[in-house]
C-alpha cells in the first residue's frame, strides 16, 4: 500500500473515531495508536505564539530572495572570499554575468606551502614530545618526510625568483634534518624541538613577508581597475569579506578593500563577515550581506535609525540589565564602550596597547 495512501486511511480512522468513541468501543487495532490526549491550555498558547517566531524566518527567507536581487539590480557587489590559493574576489554588476578576478600567482602557495610545511610538522611531533616509549608517530613522519624530499627535488623547477628559492630550500632542508634526527633516535625531546622552531623562524619570516608582498599587490591592482570600470558606480558599490576568527585582526583582503572604499565606507558599505570556517560559498555570503542590508531598513522603519539593525538590538538594554544584576551581587561590570550606531570603526581589534604587535616585533 502506498505510504501516503496508508497515512490518509489512518487519519480517517482516527477523525471517524473521534465522533464515534462515545457511542461505542474502540476495536482492539486501534488500542496501539488510540488514546486522549491532554495538554494544558497555557502550553498551546505558548506554542501558538512561539510559532510566530518561526514562522518568521520562513517568511524572512522568502523575502531576502526578492531583496537580494533588488540589490544586485541597483548597486555592484565585490565579495571576497578566504581561499588557500589566496583569496578570490567576484564582481557582480547589474545587468551583468558574475566576473571573477584572476588568482593570485602561485608563487604565493609555493610560499606559503613551504612555511605550512615546518608548521605541520610540529604538529605531528607535537602529542609526543618527551615520550620515547610511544613510537605511533614513525609512520606518519616517514610518510610526511617523503613529501618533504619530493618537494625539496621539484623546488628548482617551480616558478619563484632565486633568493626566494634559496630561502624555501633552506627552511625544506632543515625540515628534513630534524625529520632525520628524530627518526634516528626514535624520540622527540623538547630541546631539540625548540632548537629547530627558533632555527626556522627567521627563514619563515621572510617567507611571510613575501607571501604578503605578493597577495596584497596582486588585489591592490584587481581593485583599481574595478574601480576605474565602475567608474561613479562605485561610490554605490557594495563590498563584503569573510574571516574566521584567526584571521579577522588584519585581515588581508579587507584591509585591501579598505584602501579603495576609505574611511567612510566601512560597515557602511564595506562589511566583514565572520564565519566559522576558512571557506564559504559566494551565495552564503551574498545571502549574509542581503539580510545586513534589509535589516536596516527595519530598523528605520520601526526605530527611525538605519544602522540600528547592525547592532545586537536587546545589546543596549541587556547593557543596562547587566549593570543592575551586577550590582545586585556586588560586582562591577565589565563591558565594551558604548559607540553610536553607523560607527566607522574596523571591525577588529583597535585598542593599542603594549607588546608585540607584528612577527617583526618578536625579534
Amino acid at each position: 500500500m502506498n505510504h501516503h495512501f496508508r497515512l490518509a486511511v489512518a487519519a480517517a480512522l482516527m477523525l471517524g473515531s473521534v465522533g464515534a468513541a462515545t457511542a461505542q468501543t474502540l476495536p482492539d487495532y486501534m488500542a496501539p495508536i488510540s488514546g486522549k490526549s491532554a495538554a494544558a491550555p497555557g502550553d498551546v498558547a505558548t506554542r501558538d505564539v512561539i510559532a510566530l517566531n518561526t514562522a518568521m524566518f520562513d517568511l524572512y527567507g522568502d523575502a531576502a530572495k526578492v531583496f537580494q536581487k533588488n540589490i544586485l539590480d541597483k548597486h555592484p557587489v565585490i565579495l571576497g572570499l578566504f581561499s588557500g590559493a589566496g583569496g578570490r574576489l567576484i564582481l557582480y554588476r547589474p545587468g551583468q554575468p558574475p566576473l571573477d578576478a584572476p588568482q593570485v600567482p602561485v608563487v604565493y602557495q609555493l610560499l606559503k606551502s613551504v612555511g605550512h610545511s615546518t608548521m605541520a610538522l610540529a604538529e605531528v611531533v607535537g602529542p609526543y614530545v618527551d615520550n620515547p616509549d610511544n613510537k605511533s608517530w614513525r609512520g606518519a613522519m616517514l610518510a610526511y618526510r617523503s613529501r618533504m624530499q619530493s618537494a625539496l627535488d621539484a623546488l628548482d623547477a617551480t616558478p619563484m625568483q632565486a633568493d626566494w628559492r634559496d630561502n624555501s630550500r633552506t627552511i625544506l632542508q632543515n625540515n628534513i634534518a630534524f625529520m632525520d634526527e628524530c627518526l634516528a633516535n626514535g624520540a622527540i625531546p623538547f630541546a631539540k624541538l625548540e632548537a629547530f622552531g627558533k632555527k626556522q623562524a627567521p627563514f619563515l619570516a621572510k617567507n611571510v613577508a613575501w607571501a604578503a608582498q605578493t597577495q596584497v599587490a596582486h588585489w591592490m591592482g584587481v581593485l583599481a581597475d574595478w574601480k576605474a570600470q565602475l567608474g561613479p558606480d562605485w561610490e554605490k558599490t557594495y563590498a563584503a569579506s569573510n574571516t574566521i576568527y584567526v584571521a579577522r585582526q588584519n585581515n588581508v583582503i579587507f584591509s585591501v578593500l579598505a584602501q579603495f572604499f576609505g574611511p567612510e565606507a566601512i560597515n557602511t558599505r564595506l562589511l566583514l563577515i565572520e564565519t566559522v570556517s576558512f571557506t564559504t560559498t559566494p551565495a552564503d555570503m551574498l545571502e549574509a550581506l542581503t539580510r545586513i542590508i534589509a535589516d536596516r531598513s527595519v530598523g528605520a522603519l520601526f526605530f527611525g535609525n538605519y544602522h540600528l539593525m547592525d547592532y545586537e538590538l536587546m545589546g543596549g538594554d541587556a547593557r543596562a540589565a547587566i549593570i543592575a544584576e551586577t550590582a545586585k551581587r556586588g560586582m562591577t561590570p565589565f563591558l565594551p564602550p558604548l559607540v553610536p550606531f553607523g560607527s566607522k570603526q574596523w571591525p577588529t581589534l583597535v585598542t593599542p596597547g603594549p607588546g608585540p604587535a607584528t612577527i617583526a616585533d618578536l625579534k
